[in-house]
């Protein structure tokens, strides 16, 4: 197989998240990054691509690899939990800062440490995303060098985004910085630190949100189009935030907005969740590729149409190294967070049961992969096995034969769009 057909293959397999960090570490002249078919932003081989970079992409590539954070800081964790994994502690918080509170997702917990590290001088920039100019229902990667900084960029952002495409940029300069990005993209660069130790010298912080997957274009177009709205005419998009979680509000061309209901975007019981089929296998949406992974709190993961209108939001946090109980211990006395009470992993398994049936699958789907052909991600360090173990024989098998059946669909439409 030729290094471009390598390269192509984590593509068609359905294992690339558009992170853009294999552009970002590869020279311009045998690597770009465009959008394919459908819209997604994805890497495409030059002719002088080689082996031995592909070799690179693939052992930093979060669709092939999957770790946790290092080995020593798990094991020194004082908690392991058979599905949340190693933590210090568990914590349900929100920003002291009612306005980062109200304009943040969820209690705004990420935007209130990112601003207190760089008010408190602890890194010199923090490196997330922000919505995109263009197409608006995309992000973009950002760096924030002040509090003002953060607090615009607020908000998730669920459609594409390629948080590392310029991170080599940010290495190579040296200074010290904290990352923001979704669990998949910290296991690309927790993989990238295993052979460039720019990573640990300058990643001084490393946060996430817990997460539940992110929209393609696709499905984006499609709740468009049955909503008679002109994604062509729309210049911005909050996908939440202003509250818990907030109104979903779109604003076009002429200048209407349509504000709706989070769940009308979503759906009540997630019917209207698309997603791509790398999230759709994740083993580790808990992000445990962070110092502090920060969750939602809403009971069964979604909010309802009554208290999404009231609630001031509260996140619970995952504090998983010594680095990120020293942070939050800091941030609290600072007045930049404010800690409601101790939660566990039985708060998080009934806060985010999603998250905690996709744990305990994983493995199953992954093995559905392989028998499939499919390129299928590396679970290092994630407990996999012991998880896999905790299934019943017809859970287990389902799962399976699902990943099996998906793949083997995947691998047909891309042969017959190829004859």
């Amino acid at each position: 197989m030729t290094a471009r057909a390598r390269l192509n293959q984590i593509v068609e397999d359905g294992l690339c998240s558009g992170c853009g960090l294999c552009v970002a570490m590869l020279p311009d002249d045998v690597i770009t990054f465009d959008k394919d078919e459908t819209g997604e932003p994805r890497p495409y081989a030059k002719a002088d691509l080689t082996d031995e970079q592909v070799d690179f992409i693939y052992q930093i590539c979060p669709g092939l690899q999957i770790t946790g954070i290092p080995e020593a800081e798990a094991l020194a964790a004082p908690h392991q939990d058979l599905v949340w994994g190693p933590y210090h502690d568990m914590q349900l918080g929100w920003a002291g800062d009612p306005v980062i509170r109200h304009q943040g997702s969820t209690g705004g917990v990420l935007t209130a440490l990112a601003c207190y590290l760089l008010e408190a001088g602890l890194v010199k920039a923090i490196a997330h995303v922000k919505a995109a100019d263009t197409p608006a229902n995309f992000g973009m990667a950002t760096i924030s060098r002040t509090s003002q900084d953060v607090i615009e960029a607020a908000g998730s952002r669920y459609g594409p985004t390629a948080p590392l495409l310029h991170i080599d940029a940010l290495l190579e300069a040296g200074e010290p910085f904290a990352l923001i990005a979704k669990p998949c993209d910290l296991n690309a660069m927790r993989n990238l630190a295993k052979t460039d130790p720019r990573v640990d010298a300058s990643v001084k912080f490393w946060l996430t949100p817990v997460c539940g997957g992110y929209m393609p274009e696709s499905g984006f177009q499609n709740f468009m189009d049955e909503q008679n709205l002109d994604a062509d005419k729309l210049t911005s998009l909050r996908y939440r935030g202003l509250g818990c979680p907030g109104p979903t509000s779109l604003t076009f061309s002429d200048g209407t907005q349509k504000d709706l209901d989070y769940l009308d975007f979503w759906g009540d019981d997630e019917s209207q969740w698309t997603m791509p089929f790398r999230c759709k296998i994740c083993p580790d949406g808990i992000g445990e590729g962070a110092d502090i992974a920060a969750s939602d709190s809403w009971e069964a993961g979604s909010p309802n149409r009554i208290d999404s209108k009231t609630d001031k939001g509260a996140n619970a946090l995952i504090i998983r190294t010594d680095a990120g109980a020293r942070l939050v211990e800091a941030a609290i006395t600072a007045g930049a967070l404010i800690i409601d009470r101790q939660v566990d992993a039985d708060f998080m398994n009934w806060c985010q049961p999603h998250q905690t049936r996709k744990k305990r699958v994983g493995l199953a789907r992954i093995k559905g992969l392989i028998d499939a052909g499919n390129l299928a991600p590396n679970l290092n360090n994630l407990r996999a096995e012991a998880l896999d173990a905790s299934l019943s024989d017809e859970e287990r098998e389902a799962e399976y034969a699902g990943a099996l059946r998906r793949a083997k669909a995947r691998s047909s439409q891309n042969d017959s769009q190829t004859h």
